[in-house]
């Protein structure tokens, strides 16, 4: 059932709304949220709501609780192709929990977190930017880790990536939801203005094996679910040019590297030049790879997770 979320008039007598697809199963149970969308830029989202929409519609006799898709919290955003909320100059994931009486940004970030708050779990799905590709992964704050790893692990992504309290997480969405007390998972994965197919297959079969570890997918398990890798921040290489110019890779992420291995070169078109060659600091999975070739000095070109 398509619900309305948020509505609010524009200048223009057009309309902003927020819309969420409510799958009601056959049986009672807890209640789940897909979120995504909240960077208009961050297409990969979509066709994981659209894979779980249409799959879900047909088999709610299998389905204990709820399942609530929300695919676009930020509709301007994408229909403007635009990072943020347009016409508001911010980002949307850093104005939560928004507020009632202020602006209409702010209320819309308030109407997002409660219709939410009731839930169970959610999972909060990005994509990266235009700059970068990246392996299918969860990003978990360290304070909530203990109570997220054991849900991240049944998501069929490569890793888990715990990173340290900053102050700016306290105004997204993730961090909102699961200072409310819903486990809330934040999930990276692929690439800006563009959709990967096969990682969009992954999370859904991902999605359902968490329904299932968590009883509400009284179907059949997905098989061949991945054992994602756990890293802290400490076990990430970060590999930055050392050059202006284009870069080309000769790595496909997500492949095992040993140090020293090359990863690519920069190179200068005008005179036939290779200013730099690049190549991986550490042993482990290639997580990160430039997908924008021009680069700056100090343009990231990779993240190499070490192997333990």
């Amino acid at each position: 059932m398509i619900k309305t979320v948020f509505s609010a008039s524009l200048p223009i007598d057009e309309k902003l709304i927020i819309q969420k697809n409510q799958i009601q199963g056959a049986f009672p149970g807890k209640r789940l949220c897909i979120v995504t969308g909240t960077h208009g830029d961050e297409l990969e989202g979509q066709y994981v709501c659209f894979l779980l929409s249409e799959f879900l519609n047909k088999n709610t006799d299998k389905i204990c609780g709820t399942i609530d898709i929300y695919p676009a919290v930020n509709p301007l955003g994408i229909d403007s192709i635009t990072r943020g909320m347009p016409g508001f100059d911010l980002d949307m994931n850093r104005i939560f929990p928004g507020a009632k009486d202020t602006s209409l940004s702010d209320y819309a970030a308030y109407s997002i977190v409660e219709d939410i708050k009731t839930a169970d779990y959610a999972v909060d799905i990005h994509a990266s930017n235009i700059f970068l590709r990246e392996i299918p992964q969860a990003r978990i704050n360290v304070d909530s880790a203990s109570a997220l790893t054991g849900l991240a692990e049944m998501l069929n992504i490569d890793l888990i990536w715990i990173h340290p309290a900053a102050t700016v997480l306290e105004s997204t969405l993730a961090h909102t939801l699961n200072s409310l007390g819903v486990k809330t998972i934040v999930i990276e994965t692929g690439v800006g203005m563009r959709i990967t197919p096969v990682y969009g297959q992954r999370l859904f079969n991902g999605i359902i094996n968490l329904m299932h570890k968590t009883g509400m997918w009284l179907g059949k398990a997905p098989e061949n679910i991945s054992k994602p890798i756990i890293a802290a921040t400490d076990a990430v290489s970060f590999v930055n040019a050392v050059d202006s110019g284009i870069f080309l890779p000769e790595k496909e992420y997500g492949v095992m590297l040993k140090k020293g291995d090359k990863i690519g070169q920069i190179v200068k078109p005008l005179s036939g030049e290779i200013l730099s060659e690049v190549f991986s600091p550490d042993d482990g999975l290639l997580m990160t790879i430039r997908a924008y070739p021009v680069v700056y000095e100090g343009s990231l070109l990779a993240r190499v997770i070490h192997n333990s």
